[in-house]
């Protein structure tokens, strides 16, 4: 029973503390005066009687009611009823006034009305919320007071105060009114009677309780209804109010957030409101239980309580919403707007997903039933929502349900710890987040966490009491609630259900209602001031003696005992099933369990092979939760008396499989996976000496969850449970079982009856301990203390044996962890004791260990200190207990230091862990081990192929070793998959060609530790991503990244490997200085001397399409000359003399050096001869200059370089010095039909540029040296411009512009196919801006140029935009325009009508085209003018510049090998390719080189003047001439492009490829892969043009960086022959095996294999090609791509043919297996296999299938070159007998196809690594019938490929030739080549340098011949023939007639073919 009323207050406004503005309330008088003893008085009533401020009002305004809500500091609320009603009073500023007799007012300007009113306030506190009961009384009371009623106000009050009434009542009802307070009984005896309803009889007390009918006194009586369960919250309709006016989306945020603990202020301008919403929330809250600040009206005065730190609900008027702004992190909610305003830095955490959307869907069934229906054709007469006080019970039954949801099951997860004195509990919450699968979810986790929830479970947690609705939602409807869940309409009839029932509790009787209570009557005068009397004071002895009197019967009535109905709280359905049916825990099949029973079966009987195969799928299977249960449950049933002794390596598999499970656990251990294997780390060991034993948990302490105070806490009280439970069981002498260790855990895992038991019992024990004694109640009480105080003790042993490292010197990890810091309860920390048990200690600092192992000694004590002090004081242990145990820690733990001293020292004596044998590589002859292999793990990187992300098998990662050797950085391994474990992994790449090292750590899936790791980055498009192994000490990994950066970068250019190679010893040579000059010197003297006899005894190539010099193709005497280079005589006398002293070695170096000038080039092109004097061939426009021959002129050009033959050596060094590294300009090619030429240098030094386009009538400052220089160089132009026969013909002369002209007429038909294209170049290349700054006017038209841009288009503002022309640059023509006209317009010749952007068509006519068009570098040509009759032009372009090029390939190596998978959109390989630019810079090289070859082409001259000349220079020249001239697009004319252009002219290898020290800070810049790109686009073009395939590019691109050879070392020719490497004799190499030359090695490679052909060469003759260069146009060269992890790279022939015969020894069985036959079939894996050796193309595959046939008939093997051209030979002869192409002969010999762009013919793949006639490889793939017994061996195979020849050899063999006029006959060794159609001659057999060449294109005939003078003696006539040819006739004598018929039959056979 409680008081109705505890307090009653009349405060009134306080007049003598009234100061300014604000008044104050004060107490008048208070009932009763003395507080109660359980209640005292609250403070500061007045304050919240006028929330606003106590203020006088000018008018009267209606009485007000609402209710305040205080809190006490014991956390009681009371709630104070305010019933406030104004009264007149005379204004006291009147009155003041007439007292001081001053007339004028106050406040001036205002007038004060004569009477104000003050407010008055009565006051009910109460600690039971019936608002309507205090409502009535305290109207009742101003009604008696206001209408004079008769009855005293003192009798009410008195009544009032000493009312008492039921908290909760019970089921029946009482119709009659049980007391009744009539007028006729006497005030005396009023209260008595009223005690006298206490004294019935009992059978009416249940009765009583529910329903009490109360009256005043005053003629009033009303009924109070007390809830059945005062458990539940009363809340009228307040919950439905508060959804009308916030709506469903708001309440459900605010509800979020009161759970949650955020701070919500309500604002309303009613307190009635205020106070509602702020019920209504704490209401739906049920059953948790707000704690923190509540004050529904907060006064004005107080709202600084609003910036408090702690949540709080809060109501405040509306009045005072300008002081909430500036709350940050305050949520409000504005009841009157119907808005909630969530600040931006307040995050709530929602519902989790599906009870959100589910809570939502019912709560708007319930408040707009209308909802569902809207939309339905019939819709039913009437679906109005239910009453509001029924919809408030609806709203409060889905928050129910919802809790119901969430909570369902939480008993099963309550630990109680102690039963008596009284229940200790303790809530699991990892394991309820775990079961539920909710452990991610930041709702469930906070209110988990939170206060609310603290106290739920406090009060709800003991087994054994009252029950409530929601106990019975628990335990009885779970069931339900999950079958309804996907049926809303189910869903609402249990709510519907659950309302029925709140709204039973509220209102037991909703029948009755027996209210009479008088109201003021509405008087007409009744608001007139006179009527109304002052409210009384009340006379306090009498109230006070009513009071006394009831408290008096109280005493004397007998104690009203209400039997507690305890009773056992039913637990409900476990967890378990529950959410294994929702299906929330991962998907885990039963195989996958099979799997883990399997392996442990296996390892348990030491099956180790079959364990290590399972191994890899057990370690994926243990990511699901059943399979980690599974794990410990097997585990579980090898354990016998608490051990398991395992071998070393059974404890090894075991171990892993441990901290495989454990890595997937969070700290939080919401499975209880680590409770779990908590018993079996200590179980599970192995022997590891005498009397040393090895517990798992030494080696399983790196996990997060053994230094999570949480999880502690968990287990012990699980323990603790489980040992209380057997306590009992044991004393009742009930079931024996005790749960076995292994089942710790409260989770349906764990066996849930056990749990059931636990409440079960302890709900038994409960009940009974009244009962007992006192003796027996206090031996219960010790039993459990010292259960407790035994598994603290427990616990110690476990919590050291979990946190202290196996090394416990090693302390380096620990200094960051959290064990000491009292903070970090639950933080982790992270001990090295893996890194400890495994690998060796490598640092030797023992003098610290003493300190050192104490610092971990303490702070795991102070670990372990503070949880016993927690649990303890839980768990009710006594002071001297814990005494004990604090004294008992220290020694634990120093105990368990020594053990494990003892356990760290043996296990380093172990023999290391079997690991897979470390593979050995195959190295190069002369390549050296530098570090032999460290065991590493091979982690993949961002290519998703070999980590079987796109099917296939896993070959990463892979374990293996990596080698460090002098050429190259090897990894070899097997993967770590089982499933391919017989797969060999090779990665590797040149150490020349690492860009870029990195440390990383790295975690292994297999084991926990992080590991040192390496990443290393190649240019040959590699990524090694390696993982130390901890066998690797990390000073060795150390070491490994010196070595690896001293062979990186060598001091000098002679560390690298192509020097070093065969030298053990690995000496640097020293150059003494000295030396170098005179080599230098006798090179110059000795250069021309030997010039003239190399090249007078060298035939040069002459090809069918390079016809005689034009100035005298008819003069004999060119006829005559042919085999010659005239050289004038005219030399200092000295060299001749010195010429006879050098040695011999020297002089062939000399004549190296000229043939190495590219001479033979010079001479095939017709382009000079070797003279100082003009006396011989002043016809010859040019001569070869030795001015370079010291590399004094220019140390980056060659020795010997072509220049005008009119200009003198001296001129041409004055010259030089306008040039940026006096790289002036020289020829160096002609166009052998227009003559035109092609020339090259570096851009104008910027003083150059004004005197050479220096304006004529500028005025100069005298003739300066400049202006000399600036004449010179315009002579210099000159002169190459009359070197061209277009010049004397005036009908040559067309306009730059005027190729695009419709009406040009010249008579060459040809060019008219070509003129339009250039135009269409031209305009593509330059803007169709007409004046754009920077550029040239040439000629009085004003002409002007435009601009090529070869960088970023920088455009500047005047040039935005271009008035006509798409090309603002060249990148905008290939992305920003997908199509243009003009382009169509070039393809197809034809003409655009209005040419695009450009001048007008009369303008175009009258324009002459210039003889020389000079490319410039933008930036170099600024401000000159040219002369208007010179008659060359500029086109000024912008350089991509080398910077730009090393940042795009950076850009582009991420790309194609990133260092790691993503998933992001902007990291994908095209969006990256595209951001690297790559194909931007190819498509603009690859355009100026096309633009340069159709000048060309149409007759003018080009030069090339960009940068330094080393760089876009040599890339634009030599892409012009593989373009133009079909001979470079041969294996011998690539080499020599590429040894002319970029070797001799200097391009600085060394430098751009960063290879020594001194370069390293450059950086790599690929110019020269990026030129090799470009030839690799043109080849994809032009597939049937190259005679090599684009294998050949792709080996010339890794071998350029990568050091094997020494063709790319060095910047220029000077450095070659000063380091003495430029020649090697070709006696002196003492190795044969180690090639020293690029080239030799691919001529002997070509040999032996078409590995470099071109099966589909067939040119075309004379083809110009012109290739698209648009970005659509180009594709990714698979060689920055492809990788085969097989063999490694492909590029050193000699290690993949080695491997892979190795391999096939290993693959030949022993024995033959007869009985089944083995398949023919072979798995390809495109990152694996080589596809092209596995897969080959037809062609390759057919050689080889002849080459097997002819080694199985024992037949001698033909070369395959033979064999080749014998089948070409054969098709021709056919095509011509059937007189109609045939499709073959048109695939193979397609010189008849008539396509624009031949590329169209069938394209055979090409044909890669594996084009090797390698028969044995093939065995097992080809279809040949069984094998013969005795195959020879591979090596026997190539034996005929020892032979030194580099060409294809139809017929060969001696014949005498007759020299040229006044020559002798010499025998020549003849060789006749039908695949090239040339007859070559040669010194010998042995020679390898071609002597000349006979074109049979230019032969007309063969015919007997007559010997002549000097011919050979003894020789019949018959021997002798003729070979006529267009220019000469030449004489040949065979050994005898025979011999002469077959050379003439075999020479006439050819030229019949062709």
């Amino acid at each position: 029973m409680a008081r109705l009323a505890d307090y009653f207050v009349v405060v009134g406004y306080d007049l003598d503390k009234r100061g300014g503005s604000e008044g104050q309330g004060h107490i008048l008088q208070r009932f009763p005066e003395k507080d109660w003893e359980d209640n005292p008085f609250p403070q500061g009533i007045e304050l919240f009687c006028q929330p606003n401020g106590w203020q006088l009002v000018p008018e009267r305004e209606r009485p007000s009611f609402f209710v305040s809500v205080l809190t006490d500091i014991n956390s009681e609320r009371h709630y104070c009823a305010c019933f406030t009603f104004w009264e007149g009073l005379d204004n006291p500023q009147l009155q003041k006034a007439e007292a001081s007799e001053v007339d004028e007012d106050e406040v001036p300007g205002l007038v004060q009305p004569a009477q104000v009113f003050a407010p008055k306030s009565l006051v009910l506190v109460s600690r039971l919320d019936h608002t309507e009961v205090f409502r009535n009384c305290l109207g009742l009371i101003y009604t008696v007071h206001v209408d004079s009623l008769s009855v005293p106000l003192e009798t009410v009050i008195g009544n009032l105060l000493t009312c008492v009434i039921p908290v909760a009542g019970g089921s029946q009802i009482n119709e009659s009114p049980v007391c009744s307070l009539n007028l006729s009984v006497p005030q005396a005896l009023a209260c008595d009677w009223l005690l006298g309803c206490f004294q019935d009889q009992p059978g009416q007390e249940e009765r009583e309780e529910s329903l009490r009918t109360i009256t005043l006194g005053a003629g009033d009586r009303q009924v109070i209804q007390t809830p059945i369960n005062d458990s539940l919250p009363v809340s009228g309709s307040s919950v439905a109010h508060l959804f009308r006016q916030l709506g469903i989306v708001n309440v459900l945020y605010l509800f979020c957030a009161a759970l949650t603990e955020h701070k919500i202020l309500f604002l309303s301008s009613s307190y009635q409101r205020l106070t509602d919403a702020c019920r209504a929330l704490l209401a739906i809250m049920f059953p948790l239980k707000y704690s923190f600040t509540y004050v529904p009206i907060l006064p004005g005065k107080l709202l600084e309580v609003l910036s408090t730190p702690t949540p709080f609900i809060i109501g405040v008027n509306s009045f005072f919403r300008s002081e909430t702004q500036e709350l940050l992190d305050v949520i409000i909610a504005d009841l009157d707007g119907g808005t909630v305003t969530i600040p931006e830095c307040v995050h709530i955490s929602l519902l989790p997903d599906p009870l959100l959307q589910q809570t939502q869907t019912a709560l708007s069934m319930v408040l707009d039933p209308e909802l569902e229906i809207a939309d339905h054709a019939f819709p039913p007469s009437s679906t109005q929502p239910s009453t509001l006080k029924i919809q408030d019970k609806e709203i409060r039954a889905v928050f129910l349900w919802l809790f119901g949801q969430l909570f369902h099951g939480y008993r099963w997860c309550l630990h109680i710890i102690r039963i008596h004195p009284e229940p200790v509990i303790r809530f699991h919450k990892a394991a309820f987040l775990g079961q539920r699968a909710l452990t991610e979810d930041d709702f469930l986790m906070k209110v988990l966490d939170g206060m609310a929830f603290a106290g739920f479970i406090s009060e709800r947690g003991p087994p054994y009491r009252p029950t409530d609705l929601f106990d019975d939602l628990i335990a009885n409807q779970v069931e339900r609630i999950r079958q309804e869940e996907c049926s809303p309409h189910k869903v609402m009839n249990h709510i519907k259900e659950l309302a029925e029932q709140l709204f039973k509790n509220e209102n037991p009787y909703p029948v009755v209602a027996m209210h009479k209570v008088q109201r003021p009557a509405e008087s007409p005068g009744h608001n007139d001031p006179k009527n109304l009397a002052i409210f009384p004071p009340l006379d306090d002895v009498t109230v006070q003696l009513f009071i006394d009197h009831a408290a008096a019967k109280l005493k004397t009535a007998p104690p009203m005992v209400r039997a507690e109905l305890n009773g056992m709280v039913p637990s409900g359905p476990p967890l378990g099933d529950i959410v294994d049916r929702h299906g929330h825990v991962l998907a885990n099949s039963a195989r996958r369990l099979e799997v883990v029973r399997n392996c442990i079966t296996y390892i348990f009987d030491n099956k180790m092979l079959e364990a290590k195969k399972l191994m890899p799928a057990v370690l994926r299977a243990l990511k699901g939760r059943a399979a980690r249960v599974c794990l410990t449950q097997e585990l579980n049933q090898h354990v016998l008396q608490n051990r398991a002794v395992l071998d070393d390596q059974q404890f090894d598999y075991i171990v892993r499989m441990m901290n495989c499970t454990l890595q997937d656990c969070s700290h939080m251990d919401e499975h209880g996976i680590a409770a779990i294997l908590l018993p079996l780390v200590t179980a599970f060991c192995r022997k590891l000496g005498a009397g040393i034993t090895q517990f798992a948990y030494s080696c399983v302490q790196e996990h997060m969850v053994w230094t999570n105070m949480q999880f502690w806490e968990a287990m012990f009280y699980s323990d603790v449970q489980n040992h209380i439970r057997a306590l009992y069981l044991e004393a009742d002498g009930g079931e024996q079982s005790i749960a076995s260790h292994g089942q710790q855990e409260s989770g349906p895992a764990a066996g849930g009856q056990e749990l059931l038991g636990a409440l079960e019992l302890a709900s038994e024990q409960s009940r009974l301990w009244p009962t007992l004694s006192k003796e027996q109640q206090s031996e219960r009480v010790q039993k459990e203390e010292s259960t407790v105080f035994s598994q603290a003790i427990h616990y110690a042993n476990r919590m050291s044996y979990l946190l202290l490292p196996l090394d416990t010197s090693k302390n380096r990890l620990l200094n960051r962890s959290g064990i000491g810091d009292v903070e970090s309860v639950s933080n982790s920390y992270v001990t090295n004791s893996i890194a400890g048990s495994m690998a060796e200690s490598y640092d030797t600092e023992s003098g610290f260990e003493d300190a050192e192992s104490s610092d971990v000694a303490n702070s795991v004590v102070r670990f372990i200190n503070r949880f016993v002090d927690k649990v303890c004081n839980e768990s009710g242990v006594t002071n001297e207990h814990l005494k004990a145990l604090h004294t008992m820690i220290p020694d634990i733990v120093q105990m368990h230091i020594e053990t494990l001293d003892a356990v760290h020292r043996e296990s380093k004596r172990l023999p290391p862990i079997q690991k897979p044998k470390l593979l050995r590589p195959i190295l190069l002859a002369g390549e050296e081990l530098v570090m032999d292999g460290m065991r590493v793990h091979l982690i993949s990187d961002g290519r998703e192929e070999a980590t079987g992300a796109l099917g296939g098998p896993a070959l990463l990662p892979a374990e293996g070793a990596i080698f460090l050797t002098t050429y190259r950085l090897i990894f070899k391994g097997t993967p770590n998959d089982p499933l391919v474990g017989e797969q060999v992994v090779t990665r590797s790449f040149p150490i020349a060609s690492l860009t870029k090292e990195k440390r990383i750590s790295v975690s292994l899936s297999m084991d926990q530790f992080i590991q040192e790791g390496l990443q290393l980055r190649s240019c040959t498009f590699q990524l090694l991503k390696i993982a130390f192994d901890e066998e690797v000490a990390s000073d060795l990994a150390e070491v490994f990244r010196k070595h690896m950066h001293k062979l990186r970068y060598p001091q000098h250019v002679q560390g690298t490997f192509a020097f070093t190679v065969g030298q053990s010893g690995k000496t640097l040579v020293e150059h003494k200085t000295k030396d170098k000059n005179q080599s230098i010197k006798t090179l110059s003297k000795n250069l021309v001397k030997s010039a003239k006899r190399t090249i007078g005894r060298q035939y040069v190539t002459r090809k069918k399409y390079s016809p005689p010099t034009w100035e005298n193709r008819s003069s004999l005497q060119s006829e005559l000359d042919e085999d010659e280079i005239s050289v004038s005589e005219e030399l200092d006398q000295g060299s001749l003399t010195l010429s006879s002293t050098i040695r011999s070695s020297d002089r062939q170096t000399m004549s190296n050096v000229v043939e190495r000038a590219c001479c033979r080039d010079y001479q095939r092109l017709g382009l000079g001869t070797l003279s100082n004097s003009l006396t011989r061939s002043k016809n010859e426009p040019f001569r070869i200059s030795t001015v370079n021959r010291m590399y004094t002129v220019c140390r980056s050009y060659p020795g010997l370089l072509i220049v005008p033959q009119s200009i003198p050596d001296s001129t041409i060094q004055r010259i030089s010095r306008c040039y940026r590294q006096n790289r002036f300009p020289v020829v160096c090619w002609r166009n052998s039909r227009t003559k035109a030429v092609l020339l090259r240098s570096a851009g104008l030094h910027a003083k150059g540029v004004v005197g050479f386009f220096k304006s004529p009538n500028a005025p100069s400052a005298g003739p300066s040296q400049a202006d000399s220089t600036s004449l010179e160089q315009e002579k210099y132009m000159q002169a190459i411009i009359s070197s061209m026969p277009s010049y004397c013909e005036p009908s040559g002369r067309n306009t730059l512009g005027g190729f695009t002209s419709t009406h040009m007429s010249t008579s060459d038909s040809s060019d008219k196919l070509r003129q339009p294209k250039i135009g269409a170049l031209m305009k593509q290349v330059m803007g169709g801006k007409e004046d754009v700054p920077g550029t040239f006017s040439r000629g009085a038209l004003g002409q002007r140029a435009r601009v090529i841009s070869l960088s970023q288009p920088r455009v500047s503002g005047k040039a935005r935009n271009p008035p006509g022309g798409k090309w603002g640059s060249i990148r905008g023509s290939g992305r920003l325009s997908a199509y243009n006209p003009e382009v169509g317009n070039r393809l197809s010749s034809k003409e655009s009508p209005q040419p695009n952007g450009g001048p007008s068509e009369a303008l175009f006519l009258r324009q002459q085209r210039a003889y020389l068009y000079i490319i410039g570098d933008k930036t170099q040509l600024k401000g000159g003018k040219q002369d208007s009759f010179q008659q060359w032009e500029v086109v000024p372009i912008e350089v991509c510049d080398v910077r730009q090029v090393k940042n795009s390939f950076k850009k582009l190596i991420k790309a194609c090998v990133p260092s790691s998978a993503t998933s992001e959109p902007s990291m994908t390989f095209h969006r990256c390719l595209e951001e690297s630019e790559w194909m931007c810079l190819l498509h603009r090289v690859l355009q100026v080189s096309v633009l340069v070859v159709e000048l060309l082409d149409t007759g003018s001259s080009v030069m090339v003047s960009l940068e330094d000349g080393w760089d876009v220079t040599t890339q634009v020249v030599s892409l012009v001439q593989l373009l133009s001239d079909p001979y470079y697009r041969t294996f011998d004319g690539f080499r020599l492009l590429v040894e002319k252009e970029w070797l001799s002219f200097g391009h600085r290898f060394s430098h751009r490829g960063a290879q020594t020290l001194a370069s390293q800070s450059s950086g790599f810049t690929p110019v020269f892969l990026q030129f090799l790109d470009c030839v690799h686009q043109i080849h994809l073009q032009f597939p049937m043009e190259f005679e090599f395939s684009q294998y050949y590019l792709k080996f010339l691109a890794y071998h350029y960086v990568s050091n094997r050879f020494r063709t790319f070392l060095l910047d220029s020719d000077y450095e070659r022959i000063e380091l003495g490497v430029l020649y090697e004799e070709k006696g002196e190499r003492k190795n044969p095996q180690v090639c020293k030359s690029v080239w030799d090695y691919i001529d002997r490679l070509n040999k032996k294999t078409p590995i470099f052909f071109n099966y589909m060469f067939s040119p075309e003759d004379e083809e110009v090609l012109r290739p698209y260069s648009f970005i659509s146009n180009l594709k990714v060269w698979d060689f920055y791509t492809e990788e085969t992890l097989s063999e490694g790279p492909s590029y050193d022939w000699e290690l993949v043919q080695r491997g892979r015969q190795e391999r096939l020894a290993e693959e030949v069985p022993d024995k033959p297996d007869t009985t089944t036959p083995k398949s023919q079939r072979h798995i390809v894996w495109p990152c694996y296999d080589s596809r092209s050796r596995v897969v080959p193309d037809a062609i390759t595959k057919l050689l080889q299938d002849l080459q097997s046939l002819e080694a199985e008939l024992g037949l001698p093997p033909e070369k395959w070159k033979d064999t080749w051209d014998k089948i070409k030979a054969n098709q021709r002869a056919e095509a011509k007998l059937e007189n109609r192409p045939s499709f073959n002969s048109s695939l193979l010999m397609s010189s008849n196809l008539s396509h624009q762009r031949r590329s169209q013919g069938v394209y055979l793949p090409e044909s890669g690594v594996g084009s090797s006639i390698n028969l044995a490889m093939d065995r097992e793939t080809s279809t040949t019938s069984t094998p013969v017994a005795g195959r020879p061996s591979t090596s026997t195979l190539y034996s005929q490929f020892q032979s030194t020849e580099s060409e294809n050899r139809s017929f060969e063999g001696i014949l005498f030739k007759k020299g040229a006029l006044l020559k002798p006959w010499k025998p020549r060794w003849f060789v006749l080549d039908k695949t090239k159609h040339q007859l070559r001659y040669y010194e010998t057999r042995q020679d390898k340098e071609c002597k000349g060449v006979i074109e049979l294109a230019e032969v007309e005939s063969v015919i007997p011949g007559t010997p002549t003078m000097g011919a050979p003696k003894n020789i019949e006539e018959k021997a002798f023939f003729d070979l006529k040819t267009t220019k000469r006739v030449y004489n040949f004598c065979a050994q005898d007639s025979p011999n002469a018929q077959l050379w003439m039959d075999s020479i006439q056979s050819c030229l019949s073919d062709a």
